[in-house]
């Protein structure tokens, strides 16, 4: 979640922590070492912390809010927090962050004039609370994790099922029990999320008494995980195959 494109803040806590203590940090990136790179307006509340206690790093809490790309009834995937110091890069990490964050920006770059600063965001520790569960997550644990090879496409790749293949989506209902099948197949349907190891579809269909859609998860595993885009094409072509199959076994009965 935190090496990914959900919307993320810096809270700086503090007597003065109100809205004027919160930061956007609209690109960050997450080095193979677990540090946290983060670019921010120069004139942010997180820049002038880390300016102000060059000597006392300041505490500080990114929340993360992953919202999916697609419309689906409940839309916020997970939150998380990773707490920790906000720190001023060594010169050979502001190379690195850098290079991991190149591409497309919100504000000029770094080293511009009204360009953001590059701060570290040195973890503590972490919590999430996702589809797969709420956990604690230690500073070890964080720096030995290693960001899904899915999750800078993830976004796109949603997308484009929803758009292109909601037929396909709909048919992956022949792959559950009868009874929720059925179910399945007189609603609507949306993919959700996606990783290496499988893709997770929400099924929805009426509206509950007081309001609101009802509905489920199904997740779909690949017989393995995936290391790239190309592993991705072939794991949905076989999951979809898969259901092509289940539609002959039943029409030949």
């Amino acid at each position: 979640m935190t090496d990914s494109s959900a919307s993320a803040r810096l809270v700086i806590p503090g007597p003065a922590s109100d809205e004027g203590g919160h930061s956007r940090s609209e690109i960050r990136a997450v080095d193979t070492d677990g540090t946290v790179f983060l670019l921010v307006e120069v004139n942010s509340p997180a820049a002038s912390a880390v300016t102000d206690r060059v000597h006392h790093a300041p505490t500080c809490v990114m929340e993360i809010t992953d919202v999916a790309p697609v419309a689906v009834p409940h839309r916020i995937r997970g939150r998380g927090w990773v707490a920790g110091w906000l720190r001023v890069p060594s010169p050979e990490q502001a190379v690195r962050a850098e290079r991991l964050t190149a591409g497309p920006r919100p504000f000029p770059s770094p080293g511009d004039a009204g360009g953001p600063t590059t701060l570290v965001l040195e973890v503590g520790e972490a919590y999430t609370d996702d589809l797969w569960g709420a956990e604690h997550v230690t500073a070890e644990e964080f720096s030995a994790a290693r960001t899904d090879p899915l999750a800078r496409h993830e976004a796109e790749l949603l997308q484009h099922l929803a758009a292109a293949h909601r037929e396909h989506l709909h048919g992956l209902c022949r792959l559950l029990d009868p009874a929720t099948a059925d179910r399945a197949a007189r609603g609507r349907v949306a993919p959700l999320a996606l990783d290496r190891f499988g893709l997770r579809v929400r099924f929805w269909d009426g509206e509950r008494p007081g309001g609101g859609p009802t509905g489920f998860d199904a997740r779909f595993d690949f017989p393995r995980p995936v290391r790239d885009t190309t592993e991705l094409r072939c794991a949905m072509h076989r999951l979809f195959d898969t259901v092509r199959g289940t539609t002959t076994d039943r029409g030949s009965h």
